[in-house]
């Protein structure tokens, strides 16, 4: 079986992931979700989802694909194709976590889609298509969380590609 290329996610139900280059949105549950599916994985992301990292997530590799071909930054490996970044991943599990020109160009290798799914429109600059839309992705699990200290109510998602055989969690 090949390695999960799992997808990672939060998503406003108008499509909005960033608003003026972060996430919208600072669920504490969902923050802790996001550590627990990217600890000890190598994270792959564009350069300004990595730029708007607080620094260094702890116990996880950063592979930032960018086209700026000068571009470094302390702790990041930097890949100038999403070829590159795979193979700069290696053979196991790897986390795709944005932004959206990134999560296009990995479409099609994505194994496991893991959205939180905010309920609000919210403002912001950039969107991402939803895998609801794409019959190549199945819905497999879902979890309710209502609204709480101030944030909309929201769902964590997982889809699976159709077709594509998953090891046991």
């Amino acid at each position: 079986m090949g390695a999960d290329v799992l997808f990672i996610v939060a998503r406003a139900t108008n499509g909005v992931i960033a608003k003026d280059g972060d996430v919208p949105w600072a669920i504490s549950e969902d923050l802790k979700r996001f550590k627990r599916l990217t600890m000890g994985k190598p994270m792959i992301m564009g350069r300004k989802t990595f730029e708007s990292l607080p620094g260094l997530l702890p116990g996880r590799r950063h592979i930032v694909l960018t086209r700026q071909d000068d571009w470094q930054a302390e702790g990041a490996e930097v890949a100038s194709s999403p070829d590159e970044a795979m193979a700069m991943a290696g053979d196991g599990d790897v986390a795709v976590i944005g932004g959206a020109e990134i999560f296009d160009l990995f479409w099609d290798r994505g194994t496991t889609f893991e959205l939180t799914e905010v309920f609000e429109d919210t403002e912001g600059e950039v969107t991402m298509r939803d895998p609801a839309d794409d019959p190549t992705w199945r819905e497999v699990a879902r979890e309710s969380r209502p609204a709480k200290d101030g944030w909309p109510p929201y769902d964590f998602v997982t889809f699976e590609r159709v077709g594509e055989r998953h090891r046991p969690a």
